[in-house]
C-alpha cells in the first residue's frame, strides 16, 4: 500500500489527473444507473391502485430506453422489444426478477413486478408489430449460422422459446454473443456451449449478418 502510494504521488500530475478523471466517470456511470433504476422501479410501484391491472400504464415507463415507437434509445446496448417472441420475454423478466439474470436497470424493475404482470407485460409488446428498418444490402450467410436455425427458426424471427434475432443491432447481438462465451451469461444452458465452440470472428460474422436482415 505505500509503495502504490508512493508511485502515485511520483506519476506525472496528468497521469493523475486522467487517473481521478476516469474513477469520477466510472463512478458517475454506477451512480446514475442506480439513480435511474431506483427511479424507474419506484414509480412502477407508485402507480396508483386503481390502474394496478393496467399494464399499459405500467409498460409506459418501458419507453424511457426501449422506445415510444419500439426503437430502443440506444439500439448498441438496448434491445428491439416489440414483436419479439412472447415466450423469450417472459423468461428474461423472469430471470431478471429471480436473478438467474442481472442487469443494473432491468433486474429492480422487474423485482417490482409480480409474476402476473410480467406474462402481460411481454403479452403487450410481443403483440406490437416489429419496428420497420431500412433493408441492408444482401450477404451469404456466414459458417456455423445453420446450427442457429433449429430454435431461432430459418428467417431467424425466433419461435418458442428461441427469441427473434434478425434486425437486432450488431452490437447488441456481438456483446449478447461474448457475454455467453465468456460465462458471464448464464440464464440459457444452451448457449454458452455454442458460442464458445465458435471464434470471435465467427460470432462477429454472425452478429453482422443477423442485423442486416
Amino acid at each position: 500500500m505505500r509503495l502504490a502510494g508512493f508511485v502515485w504521488i511520483l506519476a506525472p500530475a496528468k497521469h493523475r489527473a486522467q487517473s481521478r478523471e476516469g474513477g469520477n466517470a466510472a463512478m458517475l456511470k454506477g451512480l446514475f444507473s442506480l439513480i435511474f433504476s431506483a427511479g424507474v422501479s419506484f414509480a412502477m410501484a407508485a402507480l396508483p391502485a386503481c390502474a394496478a391491472d393496467d399494464i399499459e400504464a405500467k409498460v409506459q415507463l418501458c419507453a424511457a430506453c426501449h422506445g415510444q415507437d419500439g426503437v430502443p434509445t440506444d439500439p448498441k446496448t438496448i434491445p428491439i422489444i416489440w414483436g419479439q417472441q412472447q415466450s423469450y420475454l417472459v423468461k428474461q423478466l423472469h430471470d431478471f426478477r429471480s436473478g438467474d439474470r442481472d442487469q443494473a436497470i432491468m433486474s429492480p424493475i422487474a423485482k417490482g413486478l409480480a409474476q402476473d404482470e410480467l406474462r402481460k407485460i411481454a403479452a403487450y409488446f410481443a403483440a406490437k408489430g416489429w419496428p420497420a428498418q431500412s433493408a441492408a444490402a444482401a450477404s451469404a450467410p456466414p459458417n456455423g449460422l445453420a446450427q442457429c436455425q433449429p430454435c431461432h427458426q430459418p428467417n431467424f424471427e425466433g419461435g418458442p422459446p428461441a427469441p427473434r434475432l434478425a434486425g437486432l443491432s450488431y452490437e447488441y447481438l456481438a456483446a449478447a454473443m461474448r457475454s455467453f462465451a465468456a460465462g458471464e451469461r448464464t440464464n440459457n444452458g444452451d448457449m454458452p456451449k455454442f458460442m464458445q465452440a465458435l471464434t470471435d470472428s465467427e460470432r462477429d460474422a454472425m452478429a453482422r449478418y443477423l442485423s442486416a436482415l
